[in-house]
């Protein structure tokens, strides 16, 4: 999805050569606008549909962001499903933190997760093959953490004053920071950012990522009074640092199993993990980033 944050080495000179040629190639161009128009036509109803439930917030907001909880752990699920996830544990669990954080604030959560916890463990004891029954339980729980803990603080950031405002800023500089990352690799990168777990990231797309994460905080601060110029580039600064993160941990997590996209949900955009694996770190992030900024 995005750009990511790890040392790596600049790429040979053949290496360098092969791209110079393939972007050179007018069936490479041809197939690199294709692409792109296919992107962008996928993309815009869903930006539609983001901003109307941000916009909308209360039940609609945590429902929608139920769903996508589910749909993101069927694919983490489906992917890990060797080690036999008890999925029934880790959808019920991740549910019940997206509407806990709608209904009751952050603090009934950790008792979500504590109850979550055991009631894994009750279903691991109803098994008969107690096969991979460790790694069962550490994958069922990485994905209530991962994703269900993750989901529930983009609600806790809409219950915010001005939550609205703020996590569209989160979302907007999330995603556009990725494009920017995105656009800037494929067209000009040559250092790899971190081969051995997600090749295709450069480092000058992380530089184009940043500067497209503040730059896009900063522009929505521009239209709120309740933020100044300078808390939007600081929020701007926590997306752009760790959005690379979590698409890095996606990525490396694909790579253990030598898939590319974790789904087809969206087309050629990828799964639902594929489309939000930076949200899940900028929203928790932008969360805690907007109480010690905004509400101190």
């Amino acid at each position: 999805m995005s750009a990511n944050v790890a040392s790596g080495l600049e790429m040979p000179d053949s290496t360098e050569g092969k791209t110079r040629k393939r972007a050179s190639n007018p069936k490479v161009k041809s197939s690199f606008a294709s692409s792109t128009i296919a992107r962008v036509l996928i993309a815009i109803p869903w930006i539609g549909f983001t901003v109307f439930v941000i916009a909308f917030g209360s039940w609609v907001f945590a429902i929608t962001i139920a769903c996508f909880a589910i749909l993101a752990l069927h694919e983490f699920y489906s992917l890990v499903r060797e080690y036999r996830p008890l999925v029934l544990a880790g959808l019920a669990g991740s549910v019940a933190l997206v509407l806990t954080a709608s209904s009751y604030g952050p603090k009934q959560l950790l008792m979500i997760i504590a109850a979550t916890f055991l009631f894994t463990f009750i279903l691991t004891m109803g098994r008969r093959d107690r096969t991979y029954v460790t790694v069962s339980l550490g994958v069922t729980l990485l994905g209530v953490v991962w994703i269900g803990l993750a989901l529930s603080h983009a609600v806790l950031l809409r219950e915010l004053a001005h939550g609205g405002g703020l996590l569209i800023g989160v979302v907007a500089s999330t995603f556009i920071g990725d494009t920017a990352a995105y656009f800037a690799g494929k067209l000009y990168g040559k250092r790899h950012l971190a081969a051995r777990i997600s090749p295709n990231k450069t480092w000058e797309g992380l530089f184009a990522g940043t500067l497209g994460s503040i730059g896009t905080f900063w522009f929505v601060g521009l239209y709120q009074d309740w933020i100044t110029g300078w808390e939007s580039v600081a929020m701007g600064i926590g997306v752009a640092a760790v959005a690379p993160l979590g698409d890095l941990f996606e990525s490396m997590i694909k790579r253990d199993f030598d898939i590319k996209d974790s789904g087809g949900f969206f087309g050629v955009h990828g799964g639902v993990l594929d489309r939000i694996d930076a949200l899940l770190f900028t929203v928790v992030v932008g969360y805690y980033l907007a109480g010690a900024i905004l509400l101190a």
